[in-house]
Order: structure tokens, then sequence, then C-alpha cells
């Protein structure tokens, strides 16, 4: 229990880190779909989505690598190549992408936009560079220092978004040679990404002194055999993660939904899948934690029963998550979707938010092939996973449009969940709660159901009404 109680205090900061920072950075959305059209918010969302794969080709498994490895001896030298050898490539990936940036944005039909390109490869450049600072940070135990860079990182770009989208322009100002306005448009996002990310590497400056310049050849040589699995798993799980967002306006018949545009659908779809935040916020609080604590635990005798009582409390929380958030749909769409047009998405939500509870699962399952070191089988999960998701989505979308892509998200991650759990109990068997977790995710699915069929109520009955079914269920599943 002292174990469990540690990984909790850590997941708590982890999680208030990214709870805190994610609804700060959400504040953005508002934002967005008050300045900029579904079709301009459509750009964002594709762009990003784009980012989400480059990031993995960045990072190429080496984080993962780096916690493995560091904890069979002392990790100062693993730390000091691994970040040379991201940094090493990070600069080349990036060069690439400036040097082709008139023909990346011709490709995506973003003529004379090389702005976007400029700003993203160094973007993602920053973002590499400070995940081996950023992951000492977590093998030390340093969360607080991490969630505080973290938070710092995401109230400046709040900031550097407020002045150059509401304040400059209202201003009639002119900055780094832009006169504010409508000059690069949704440009200014990715600028104020570009210098909030800079600006993390400052705060990261001790960890980054700790670096020497000095390759050991025959401990990358074992990192990267460790590795290029992950990477493989990172690629198709962003693509089980993105790829809806990145084809959807190449996958949808034109006109699918009247009177839109599949640019304008994609902006509505990915503003609608923002509000799937809070359960990701769960999910990336538990990892950001529990990955340097598993493999912290590997070689104790006990830790299968460990593993399997995180799992049971994770999916116990899950569920909640899912059902606070599903009964409370309308009402947070008001409060964050500030252009109507963007509600017609809301029905996608619930099954986003159950995709990404298996996601979660599959995340707790998923470390019993990286503790016995056999990677491959999570990239051929992975790989599988992603042909899931590709083969559900040219088949869904053209006939559902984006409830399609949603109901691929849900399917994708449940088929992975399941290929996990049947290779990891043979290789390292867990005892796991199956029935019980299967019980309250489909009492869980049934109350949503449930509750959708209700009439509508005056607001404020409704609040008072979701407020007690929230602290009743709570008290049913926590107690």
């Amino acid at each position: 229990m002292g174990l469990l109680k540690k990984l909790a205090g850590e997941a708590v900061i982890y999680g208030m880190s990214s709870v805190v920072g994610r609804l700060l950075n959400y504040l953005l959305v508002p934002l967005y779909t008050t300045v900029f059209l579904p079709a301009e918010y459509g750009i964002v969302t594709e762009l990003y989505a784009y980012v989400a794969f480059l990031n993995i080709l960045y990072l190429y498994g080496m984080e993962t690598a780096f916690f493995r490895f560091a904890n069979k001896k002392d990790g100062r030298d693993y730390y000091s190549s691994t970040f040379l050898l991201i940094l090493f490539s990070s600069l080349i990936f990036s060069g690439v992408l400036a040097l082709f940036a008139t023909s990346i944005t011709n490709a995506l039909q973003y003529p004379d936009q090389e702005l976007y390109i400029y700003c993203f490869s160094a973007i993602l450049a920053a973002d590499a560079i400070s995940a081996l600072p950023f992951a000492l940070l977590r093998l030390q135990g340093k969360a607080i220092k991490f969630a505080s860079i973290k938070l710092a990182n995401i109230g400046l770009n709040i900031g550097l978004n407020l002045l150059f989208l509401i304040w400059l322009p209202s201003h009639q100002s002119q900055f780094l040679g832009f006169n504010f306005g409508q000059e690069i448009g949704v440009g200014y996002v990715f600028l104020a990404n570009l210098i909030a990310n800079f600006t993390t590497l400052l705060f990261l400056f001790r960890e980054l002194l700790l670096v020497k310049l000095k390759i050991i050849m025959s401990d990358l040589g074992d990192m990267l055999k460790y590795a290029w699995p992950l990477l493989l798993i990172g690629f198709a799980g962003v693509t089980n993660e993105m790829l809806s967002r990145a084809m959807l306006k190449y996958l949808l018949p034109e006109g699918f939904y009247e009177g839109r545009t599949n640019l304008e659908a994609l902006g509505i779809f990915g503003a609608c899948y923002k509000l799937s935040v809070f359960m990701t916020l769960g999910i990336q609080a538990f990892r950001y934690a529990a990955e340097p604590f598993f493999f912290s635990r590997a070689m104790d005798k006990e830790s299968p029963a460990l593993f399997a009582k995180v799992t049971d409390v994770f999916v116990i929380f899950g569920c909640w998550v899912l059902f606070a958030i599903s009964i409370n749909l309308d009402i947070l769409g008001g409060l964050f979707l500030r252009n109507p047009i963007y509600l017609e998405g809301l029905v996608v939500v619930p099954y986003l938010l159950m995709g990404g509870l298996f996601l979660g699962i599959y995340y707790n399952l998923s470390i019993w092939y990286k503790l016995t070191d056999r990677t491959v089988f999570g990239a051929a999960i992975a790989i599988a996973g992603a042909l899931v998701t590709i083969a559900l989505n040219l088949l869904l979308v053209p006939n559902y449009g984006y409830e399609g892509s949603a109901w691929t998200t849900l399917l994708t991650y449940l088929s992975m969940v399941v290929m996990s759990y049947y290779w990891g109990q043979k290789y390292y068997p867990i005892p796991y709660k199956v029935g019980k977790g299967i019980t309250y995710l489909i009492i869980t699915a049934i109350s949503i159901f449930l509750y959708q069929m209700l009439p509508d109520f005056d607001l404020f009955l409704k609040i008072g009404i979701n407020v007690f079914l929230m602290v009743v269920s709570g008290f049913a599943i926590f107690m």
C-alpha cells in the first residue's frame, strides 16, 4: 500500500500539472472558436495531427529506452549519450523540413504559407531536445520541478496567444515584422508555441549542463536495439490517435455535411475532440508517474499483484471520468465551444472518451513487454492497431463522417487491449481482475445511455442533478 501511495502522490503532482495546464490551455479553445472560422481551425487541427507523428520520429523510442537502461546502473552516461544523439538527429530532421517547406505547404494545399513549416520545424526540435531533461527529472522523482516547468510553458503559450490574437491586433501593433490582424492568421498560434518551447529550454538549463560531450557507442547500440520496436509502436500509436484528424478532409465525401466544407467538418471534429481531453489528462498523469515506477519495481516478486492493483484503480477512476464528462457534455460544450457551429459534433465525445479509457488500460497492460524486453510484441500490437485504424477509417468515415472516426478510435484501442492481455498473460502473467473491470465498463456505458434518454431539464436543475449523480457514483465506486 505504501508503494501505491507513492505512485498516487507522484501521479497527483504530474496530474495536477497536466490537469491545470490542460485546463488553462483549453481556455484557448473558446478563443480559437471565436477568432477562427471552422476552416481556419481545421488548419490548426490538421497540422498538429502531423506534428504528433513527427514527435515520434524525433525521439524514436529513446526516452523509454533511457528509463529502461538508466535503472540498470548509473544513468549519467546514458543520459549524455542519448541527449547528444537526439540533439544531432533533431537538427537534421528540422533542417530537412525547413528545406522542403514550399513543397510541403503545396502538398497540404496551404500555398505560400512556408512560415507554418518553419515554425513547426523549430517547435519539433525544441520538444525533442527538452524530452531527455524532462525524463531525467521523472527518473529522479523531481515531480514538482517537472510540473512547474510544464505549467510555465503552458502559461507562456497562453499569454502569447492572447497577445498575438487579441491585444496586439486591437492596438494595431507591429511585432517581429508582422502587422497584427489577419496577416498570418493561425500562424500566430504556431509562433506562440515556438517561443514558449524555446523558453522551456532555458528553464531546463541545470539539466542541460549535466550533459557531458561524450557518447558511449556500446550503450547507444544496446538502447537503439531496445528502442527500434518502440519507434514502430509510437508511429502506430499516433496513427491510431491522429489519423482520423489527419485524413478526415480527404476521406469525407465533399458535401457530406450540408453547408459545410470538409475543412470545416475537420475543424468541428477537432474542437469537439478537445472535450475528450479530461480522459487524456488522467492517462498522461498515470504514464508520467507509472513508467519509471514500474521499471524500478521490475525485480520485485510482488510486482504482478501490485501492477494488477494499479490497473484496477485506474479502471475505476477512468469509468467515473467517462460518466462525469458524458452527462455534462452539453454544459461543457456551451462553455468551451463558443461558436454554436462547433456543437454539431458533440455526439462523438462519449465514444472518444471510452476509446481514451481503453488506451489507458492498454498502457497498463503494455508493461509486460517493456519489462521482459519483448518490445517487438508491442510493435506487433501497435501495428495491428494501426491497420485496424486505417481499415475502419476507410470503411466508416465515407459513410458515417466524423462519427465513424470516433467509433474507429474506440474499436481500435479495444482490440489492442485484447491483444496485449492475451500475449501478456503468456509471457508475464499478472492477476488482473478482468471480470470486475468489464462489469464497471458495462455499468458505466449503460448509465450514460440511460441518462441520455432523459428529457431536457432547466439548466440549474440539470447542474444540480448532475452534481448529485457524480457524487453518488463517486462514492459507489471509490468506497
